[in-house]
């Protein structure tokens, strides 16, 4: 019977939470190759000698998923079937002292700026000239853009800033190389990411310059979506609105969470925005961005959230009737702003109002997509799976959006024999349901 070896040189990164964190191991596993280190991403526990786990500490069910990933490979470590177990992420940046006094079987903890000192501990020499390169860990016709760093603003309910520090944007020109590199190396689309895109620029040019960054990526020959995470509503730059409108590769899709649609929640969130002029900012982008969908979250549970203030929430949603939409329940996180209050919103009713938001979005979602149907839309397809050709429209980012689902075979394909992963086609949209929709290829 053969046995599985160990192989001595290789080295497992394993991540959790959010696409940034996705990006700082993809940079991690790039300077490890360039080492001489075989790399995996969250391989199987019996592979690797070495385990990197890159953890998040956003909220608390994040915590205790990274808790329970460092206990799963401190266990395989006690069993032999790895040497070595090192943390680093946002985590480990936050509670460093409890992780290294409550799981001691850790060989190291790093935070999130640790790269240098964590490769150093590898026996890996960081390489000045490797900034910016990356060993993918998504699907190779897509990757993140990490355009900064850290968080200036204030919300009283994240911790984002304790564990990134403050807003730092990379350069323009580095970005472009970057898009460049990531194009030569098969990548047809960009999703731009960050704590805020919008305060780009401000560290460096003293103005918000995220408009001017977006149409220098457009330019870059092979890029044929560009996508926008994660912009902050209040000071929305409009030149962006602009950006979008004029660039024919940048989809017309914006990530903008909006938190809530309570004044007195925005108010004690400090978010800087109230509910009308947010309700402004949406009609001017649906005007100047025809056709542009808007993805949004929402934090339901929030000290001293009441009745009146959810059914404030939920009314806007309906109203506004966002394309996209996502809830997270209130976490209840030490040094933030909101730490200091009580946390009296019972769990049961956080999980309730959540729900409920959720079900008035799936009303929402199924009539907006059935009004896709007998449409044809671009479609970029990520895999197969269950029978079908799974894709995504402009409309839609990774894994958190709506799909497009082909038939493998048959006339539904249009008489063609495969639908490559990464290529993009037409599809006409037969049919939808409450997240999804159904089509064929044209003839």
């Amino acid at each position: 019977m053969k046995t599985k070896t160990i192989k001595r040189n290789k080295i497992n990164v394993v991540t959790l939470g959010c696409s940034k964190n996705l990006v700082d191991s993809e940079t991690l596993m790039a300077q490890l190759r360039a080492g001489k280190f075989e790399v995996t991403h969250d391989g199987d526990t019996d592979e690797a000698p070495v385990v990197v786990i890159n953890t998040c500490g956003f909220i608390e069910s994040a915590k205790q998923q990274s808790i329970d990933t460092i206990l799963h490979y401190t266990e395989a470590k006690a069993k032999g079937l790895v040497k070595k177990v090192y943390v680093t992420g946002c985590l480990s940046e936050r509670y460093k002292p409890q992780l290294e006094k409550e799981i001691p079987d850790v060989d190291a903890y790093f935070g999130t700026r640790d790269m240098p000192r964590l490769l150093k501990t590898l026996k890996a020499n960081y390489k000045q000239e490797l900034v910016g390169e990356r060993l993918l860990a998504t699907p190779s016709h897509y990757a993140y853009l990490k355009i900064s760093e850290g968080c200036d603003r204030k919300c009283s309910f994240c911790a984002i800033p304790i564990m990134r520090g403050g807003h730092i944007s990379v350069p323009a020109d580095a970005l472009v190389h970057q898009t460049e590199k990531l194009v030569s190396q098969g990548v047809k689309e960009i999703i731009l990411i960050a704590q805020d895109l919008t305060f780009y620029g401000l560290d460096i040019d003293k103005k918000r310059t995220l408009a001017q960054l977006i149409r220098k990526l457009s330019a870059v020959k092979g890029i044929e979506w560009i996508r926008l995470h994660y912009a902050f509503p209040s000071g929305f730059p409009m030149d962006v609105a602009d950006a979008i409108n004029d660039c024919s590769n940048v989809c017309r899709y914006l990530d903008m969470p909006l938190q809530h649609g309570s004044d007195n929640m925005l108010r004690a969130m400090r978010r800087g925005i109230t509910r009308e002029k947010s309700t402004r900012l949406i009609e001017k982008l649906r005007e100047k961005i025809p056709g542009v969908a808007i993805r949004t979250t929402f934090l339901v549970g929030y000290p001293g959230e009441t009745d009146k203030d959810f059914k404030e929430l939920l009314n806007w949603v309906q109203s506004l009737r966002f394309e996209r939409l996502g809830v997270f329940t209130y976490s209840h996180e030490e040094n933030t702003h909101a730490y200091l209050s009580t946390d009296n919103v019972p769990e049961q009713v956080k999980k309730e109002r959540a729900a409920q938001l959720m079900e008035a979005q799936r009303s929402i979602s199924r009539q907006l997509n059935k009004d896709k149907t007998g449409r044809k839309l671009k479609v970029l397809f990520d895999r197969t799976e269950g029978g079908y050709y799974i894709g995504r429209t402009e409309h839609d980012s990774p894994e958190v959006d709506n799909e497009v689902l082909v038939k493998l075979s048959g006339s539904d394909t249009g008489g063609r024999k495969k639908i490559n992963q990464g290529e993009f086609s037409d599809v006409i949209i037969t049919s939808a349901d409450d997240y999804d929709l159904y089509g064929i290829i044209p003839d």
